[in-house]
This record gives structure tokens, C-alpha cells and sequence, in this order.
């Protein structure tokens, strides 16, 4: 036989018939398991699981009071301290000088100091005057005067070494404050409308409720090792102050017609590299169960949240696979034991969300909303404010949800002489647009993720702005404030993908060959609000990127062109999805 014939022979696949043969069918891989545990067990899938089952992150506190604060940073075990710390607010802070450039080329133990960044955990952002002095003191004597206001109503420290953890704990909880699961694999600080219990629209109080979820399930080792991190927003208030559409749990007060007041019930929002709004399971939610509904929700997430990869241990990617008809039929039929009732969705805003400016209380008595500048502050000035409020007559005020401050109780014929006395501190409760509107998250100066500076980039901005479009603000053009918010790396702490202009951090190319801390630009996200009826993602336009020397520039032109050619009636976040790319560079 010839080598052609052999050739032939080797690839005729006819039969006697001359018909081929039908193909062996083809067998698909196994999918691998997500790590669900009512799925497929909890035999740990990853190293991070293995150490959270081993010895779970809320056992750290007795070492460090014990150990670590004694014996000092070298003596920490390498699982505590990048692991179950986290359990107790801590985590280590970026050594300074590292350029943003090598945050993605060091390794963690290259990146960190030997100091430590302190989140206090605040509930429904509620403080009293005594214990924001507190705050205040541990920052100065501990914290190197440093004080942030996050946007999810917490305050952080920094320069906190272990060897002052546990006095810090100490006066924290003489006071009734803790940093109990401030971060880690938990339910994280519960967001609560900042003008609860006090405002005359209120729908529903929910602070018996975020002190019932505190009280119950903060420090419980039944729900102290969920898949990641877990957030909650609750609010009464018809401005949905809390973000709700970003969080993993939330409720937004509404009116049921025949059942009265109680929530509207969403879940599986977040952002991050891979951002998804919430979704409304369409119930309603009576304040009588919503402790209850709370912990269905937490312990759906607990048990069928997807534990094999960190990339997608987040409830939305269960959402995102379950639908909400799946996940409504589970929480009723495996948690609640019980249907829950048909519910609409809260009307759209009336006001503003961040509370910004004097307003009065149902009581008579007046509440201020006050702006520093991109949430920094310091111990100094909490302490001077603390006694600046009690020299009013006011004792209590709240964090809110948007880096700012909400004082309450003021007596009517204190509200201007307390307004001049905080603009003296830096707080103003008639700021700029742009000061009202900016937030930025830690950045480089402390975040061992970062990769640009964000706190002194937002305040020269904020500056340049004010000076630079003034003339279109005393024209009156220009009258809604329009959200910047600046991240330091792709994480969105500082939620770039629902403002207004979103700026997440990067290193860009130069001219020379080098590189520069530079954004990629994201326009036209927003959540609820007065002037928006539903949230949605901001639009990212390929190439559109703008070095931080450059970012007042940029954010002048392009409100100058949404000035110059928007619509009667036109957000800028409309704009910004209708224009031409060729208008947005």
C-alpha cells in the first residue's frame, strides 16, 4: 500500500454503508463546587476558610490583650494579623513612602508599617457628645491627632500601635463603643438614617432596630464567619439616606395600605470590581420581624454563599445565579417559616440624602447638617466639637452614610451662633458645592491597596473648583451639586461607580516613559435621590483617563460642557449618558 493509500485508510471514517459513525458524546468537566456549606459541606476549599474554621477571628482579641500588646508587632502570628485581626476593627496600615506604582509588585509584609489603622464601629451612626470627646482623646493620644470620617458612618484612627489596643478598647467600652467586627468576614457596622427617631417625615423609626441587630447577632460566633463581608442599611426616611441600593441587606421605609409602616426589603447590592445594585424582593417587611428577616437574609448568605473563591464570595453572586423569586422562596421556606407580604417600592425622594443645611425636628428644636472637608478631620477637632455642641445645647449628633456630620437638638436661638462656632472648626453647614458633594476614600497615605493620593487630590480640587467655576454657581447655572468621588484603587470604597464623576485610582503613562497617579473616569452613577428616581451605574468611556495634576481641569471642562448643552430640566448624570464620548473627553 502505497503512503497515500495508507494516509487515506488512517482517516476514512465511513462505515460499509459509507455513513459516518456517530461521535462519542462529550462529557463536560465536573463543575467544581462554590464551597456552599448546606451544598457541599464545610470542608474548607481555600486557605482563608481552613484558618476562619481552625480558629475563628473573634478568639484574636485574648492574644492581643495578652500577647501582642505585651511582646509587641514582631510577636503577632502571620494568620492573626492579616486574618482575625480584622475581626477587631485592625488592620495594618501602608508604610510611608511607597510609591503607588509598587503596590501591586510588593508583598503584604513590604507594604505595611508596624502601626495599625483603628476603625471604631458606629451603628446607625449615633454618637453622644461624650462619646465623640472620647474619640477624640484616643486620637490624640494614640492616633497621632488622625481622624476619618468613612462613608459608611464609621470613624477611623491611624498611627495605632498593638501595644495601645487594649486601653483604646477599654475607654471605648466605658463609653459604649466597641470595634467589634468592624471589619472581616461579618456583618459590618449597620447604616442608619442619621435623622432617625428626630425628623417630622420620618416613616418609621429604625433605631429600636439597628439596637435589637446589634444587641443579637455583633459578637456572635454563629455569624462570625460568613463567606466575606456583609453590610446592612436601614432607614425610615423618605430621602433613602443610606445608600440601600449598594448594600447586601437593607430595608427603606415605606407605608404599606393596609399593614402601615415598615420596610421595603432589598438585598445583594455591591460594588467593587464587579458592581451590582440591589434588587427589591417585593415584600414587605413589618417592624415586628424585621430582627428576624434580618438574620434569614445573614444566614442565606452563611450557608449558601459561595465560599471556594474570595472573588465571588459576595451575596450578590448568589443573587446574580439564584434570581429574586429563588432567593424570596428560600428565605420563606427554610428561615422564616412563613410567607411575607406583597410590597411596593418607596416613592422617589423629596430632599437631599446627605442632610446638608439647618432643618427642624419634630420637637421644635432644629438639626444641622455639617461638611469637613473629604471626611478629615482630627481628634483635635471631635474633641473641640464635642465641646462646642455641649456649649449650645446640644448632646448627640450622627455620622452619615456620606463622610459628614448631622448635629442634633439645637435650640432654635442657638442654630446660627452654633453655625458660626463649627466654621470655625472647619465644619460647615453651608458649603460649597463641591465641598458638599466630594468624598474620597483613605488612598495611599495610610491604604496598603492603594495606588494614588485621594484625601489632598479631593481637597485641591474642591479648592480649584470652588475658584474656578464660580461664576457659573453666582450666575446661577449651576445650583445641584455634582458628586466626585475618588477612589484609590479599583475596590470603590468611595462608590466611583454611582457619582457623578467617579475617579478610580491608577498609574498612567507619561510623555517621558514614566508614570503619574492618574483615574480612570466613570460618569453619570448615581443612587436615589431628590433629583434621580433609581439608581444606576455610572458609564465608563474606554481611553478616558486623567492624571490627578489634571483632574481640576478635567472636571471644569466637562461641566462647562454639560452647562453649555444640556437639556431643559437635564441632571448631569442624564447628560452624561446622552452625550457624544467625543464631549465627555
Amino acid at each position: 500500500m502505497t503512503q497515500t493509500a495508507l494516509a487515506g485508510a488512517a482517516t476514512d471514517t465511513t462505515d460499509a454503508h459509507g455513513a459516518a459513525p456517530a461521535r462519542p458524546a462529550r462529557t463536560r468537566p465536573a463543575a467544581k463546587p462554590h464551597g456552599q456549606w448546606k451544598i457541599d459541606g464545610t470542608a474548607p476549599l481555600n486557605a482563608n476558610e481552613a484558618w476562619k474554621q481552625d480558629d475563628g477571628g473573634l478568639s484574636v482579641r485574648e492574644r492581643i490583650e495578652n500577647i501582642y500588646s505585651k511582646q509587641g508587632f514582631d510577636s503577632i502570628e502571620g494568620t492573626d494579623l492579616h486574618g482575625r485581626f480584622r475581626w477587631w476593627g485592625l488592620y495594618t496600615q501602608r508604610k510611608q513612602g511607597i510609591d503607588g506604582g509598587k503596590t501591586a509588585t510588593l508583598e503584604p509584609h513590604e507594604l505595611e508599617d508596624k502601626y495599625f489603622m483603628l476603625r471604631v464601629r458606629i451603628d446607625g451612626g449615633a454618637l453622644t457628645t461624650e462619646q465623640l470627646r472620647v474619640i477624640g482623646q484616643l486620637s490624640t493620644e494614640f492616633g497621632r491627632d488622625s481622624a476619618d470620617l468613612t462613608d459608611r458612618q464609621n470613624v477611623q484612627l491611624h498611627w495605632v500601635r498593638v501595644e495601645d489596643v487594649p486601653e483604646i478598647w477599654n475607654r471605648l467600652e466605658a463609653a459604649g463603643l466597641s470595634t467589634t467586627e468592624a471589619c472581616g468576614d461579618v456583618p459590618r457596622v449597620i447604616l442608619g438614617s442619621p435623622v432617625a427617631g428626630i425628623a417630622k417625615d420620618e416613616i418609621i423609626d429604625p433605631t429600636p432596630l439597628i439596637h435589637e441587630l446589634s444587641a443579637r447577632f455583633i459578637g456572635d460566633p454563629e455569624l462570625a464567619n460568613l463567606p466575606r463581608k456583609y453590610k446592612t442599611a436601614i432607614t425610615g426616611h423618605p430621602s433613602q439616606d443610606v445608600v440601600h441600593e449598594i448594600n447586601d441587606f437593607a430595608l427603606v421605609g415605606v407605608v404599606h395600605p393596609e399593614l402601615g409602616a415598615g420596610y421595603d426589603l432589598w438585598v445583594g447590592g455591591g460594588l467593587s470590581t464587579n458592581p451590582r445594585l440591589a434588587e427589591r424582593l417585593g415584600v414587605f417587611v413589618s417592624p415586628d420581624i424585621a430582627a428576624e428577616v434580618w438574620l434569614g437574609v445573614t444566614s442565606i448568605f452563611r450557608d449558601y454563599g459561595y465560599r471556594r473563591m474570595r472573588t465571588k464570595a459576595r451575596l450578590k453572586f448568589l443573587l446574580n445565579d439564584w434570581g429574586t423569586a429563588k432567593f424570596r422562596q428560600i428565605l420563606e421556606d427554610e428561615y422564616l417559616g412563613h410567607k411575607l407580604p406583597d410590597g411596593d417600592a418607596a416613592p422617589k425622594p423629596t430632599s437631599p440624602g446627605d442632610h446638608i443645611g439647618v432643618h427642624e425636628q419634630k420637637d421644635g428644636k432644629f438639626f444641622i447638617g455639617v461638611a469637613p472637608t473629604v471626611g478629615r478631620v482630627s481628634g483635635t477637632i471631635l474633641s473641640k466639637l464635642a465641646d462646642t455642641l455641649e456649649a449650645h445645647g446640644s448632646y448627640r449628633l450622627r455620622t452619615t452614610p456620606h463622610q459628614k456630620l448631622v448635629i442634633l437638638d439645637v435650640p432654635k436661638d442657638e442654630v446660627e451662633p452654633l453655625i458660626v462656632a463649627m466654621d470655625a472648626l472647619g465644619l460647615s453647614a453651608r458649603p460649597s458645592l463641591f465641598r458638599r458633594s466630594t468624598i474620597a476614600c483613605t488612598g495611599i497615605e495610610y491604604c496598603k491597596l492603594a495606588i494614588v493620593n485621594t484625601k489632598d487630590t479631593a481637597a485641591h480640587a474642591i479648592t480649584e473648583l470652588e475658584r474656578r467655576l464660580a461664576d457659573l454657581v453666582d450666575s446661577g447655572e449651576l445650583t445641584q451639586p455634582i458628586a466626585l468621588n475618588i477612589n484609590g484603587c479599583p475596590n470603590s470604597c468611595a462608590r466611583i461607580q454611582t457619582a457623578d464623576i467617579g475617579l478610580k485610582g491608577m498609574m498612567l503613562p507619561t510623555d517621558d516613559g514614566g508614570t503619574a497617579p492618574g483615574f480612570q473616569v466613570h460618569l453619570g452613577g448615581g443612587l436615589a435621590t431628590d433629583n434621580r428616581a433609581e439608581a444606576g451605574l455610572g458609564r465608563t468611556i474606554r481611553g478616558l483617563k486623567v492624571t490627578a495634576a489634571d483632574l481640576p481641569d478635567y472636571v471644569e471642562r466637562v461641566i462647562r460642557v454639560y452647562i453649555a448643552h444640556r437639556e431643559s430640566g437635564e441632571t448631569f448624570a442624564e447628560f452624561a449618558h446622552r452625550a457624544d464620548e467625543g464631549l465627555l473627553q
